[in-house]
């Protein structure tokens, strides 16, 4: 993994430096907007316009590339959100806001494909694995790091919003300036919802759902904390032990994943994250079980994204995986537009608190309709009839590029199993 780094370095500290950039303004935004009198209501459209913006991206922005080159749509989307970033504190209003994060969640997104454009194509066979991790990796921290900064700084003031604007433009420098020549770029032609839904009913269903789920982990986390009385230390370690535990839990549930009946485990890793969301729900008030519920539904959700992409690829032909990861990433955009309205209704109709059980029923529900799936579909077939596709980390921040990426290593993983059973 350290040859890894040292051949793409620029574009890992690019990347580490845009993602603490994006974590700072998720964060910010929700401890700014509850300190200016903003509602629930106003702060989950807010969040939602992040989301709206990123799933437009993933689809126009490879037609931008297309047209004009890595280069300057990179140079023009970080341009944007540099500009974005120092207009928040100027125009404190919710309609402000709400465009300025359509705007960010675009570019971030925009930009996102074209950086993971130049690790695919600075990836080779051998490495490829390592790199996805790696790059993994490199978001975690990055929105950790931002989580400390956000609690060494004053959220009422305007430092904390140019810091990530710094940062996000200076996070341009090394990979701009980087000997490694521009990428060709092409894009997997989509596949047909209806033909993935039918492939696989319980891959869409559980990132419909966990759309929601990351809408809420990412955009009103920040709402929350403000809501139940917690410090902005207390809100940045709380947030970060959401990542954190991601980061830890990825690989284990990777391992076994690789190891026993996929669908199961994804009822098993749902069910646990809806228990632990509804720690914090039902003994309110305790800084530590916000914590550990906190670290519980990260750790179990974040994993669930990946292995529900590689449970998708056990009912789909190698040709077909790319095209299927891009439709897995809209539906889970779908879902994330409409998580931080529906968990921002419930808040406001039931209390804070309403927050944990928003997403404790959204992980319940991938749980039991993936023991309902177990009744309609066995899978005795994929043991004797095709060879398990590898498990592979994808961050939920990923884009398509990055989902085709690892389906790319999912698929010469697999041929190299098929050349091994045949020999």
């Amino acid at each position: 993994m350290f040859q890894v780094f040292t051949g793409s370095w620029a574009l890992f500290v690019g990347m580490f430096m845009l993602m603490v950039g994006n974590g700072l303004q998720g964060t910010l935004l929700g401890l700014r907007g509850e300190a200016e009198g903003f509602s629930t209501f106003e702060l989950s459209i807010v969040m939602s316009a992040y989301f709206l913006g990123f799933l437009f991206s993933s689809r126009y922005t490879p037609e931008l590339i297309r047209r004009v080159g890595h280069v300057r749509v990179f140079a023009a989307l970080g341009s944007m959100i540099s500009a974005v970033l120092v207009a928040y504190p100027v125009l404190i209003e919710p309609w402000a806001w709400t465009i300025g994060r359509v705007i960010i969640g675009f570019c971030f997104c925009g930009v996102y494909i074209t950086a993971e454009s130049w690790l695919n194509d600075a990836s080779s066979n051998e490495n490829r694995g390592k790199a996805l991790s790696l790059y993994m990796i490199t978001q975690m921290a990055g929105i950790v790091f931002a989580q400390w900064i956000v609690s060494q700084g004053d959220i009422s003031g305007y430092v904390l919003f140019i810091i990530p604007s710094i940062l996000v433009s200076l996070a341009f420098a090394p990979v701009l300036l980087s000997v490694r020549p521009m990428p060709a770029f092409a894009s997997t032609k989509p596949m047909k919802l209806r033909d993935l839904i039918k492939a696989s009913p319980l891959a869409c269903f559980g990132m419909f759902m966990l759309g929601g789920v990351f809408s809420a982990q990412f955009g009103m986390s920040a709402v929350y904390g403000s809501r139940v009385g917690l410090t902005v230390s207390e809100i940045s370690l709380f947030i970060s032990a959401i990542y954190i535990a991601a980061l830890i839990l990825q690989y284990p549930i990777g391992w076994l994943s690789d190891r026993m009946d996929r669908r199961a485990l994804i009822v098993w890793i749902s069910l646990i994250g809806a228990a632990g969301s509804m720690i914090a729900f039902l003994v309110p008030g305790y800084y530590v079980l916000i914590v550990i519920s906190g670290a519980i539904v990260g750790g179990m959700s974040n994993p669930l994204y990946a292995l529900l992409i590689a449970y998708a690829n056990d009912y789909l032909e190698k040709e077909d995986m790319a095209a299927a990861s891009g439709g897995l990433l809209f539906i889970n955009g779908v879902g994330a537009i409409a998580g931080p309205l529906t968990v921002g209704f419930i808040m406001d109709s039931i209390g804070d608190n309403g927050f944990w059980l928003f997403t404790a029923v959204l992980m319940a529900s991938v749980g039991f309709y993936g023991i309902y799936r177990a009744t309609q579909r066995s899978r005795e077939h994929l043991e004797t009839e095709s060879v398990t596709v590898p498990y592979a980390p994808v961050s939920a921040a990923s884009t398509p590029v990055a989902a085709e990426l690892a389906q790319e290593m999912y698929i010469e993983e697999v041929e190299l199993e098929e050349e091994a059973t045949q020999t």
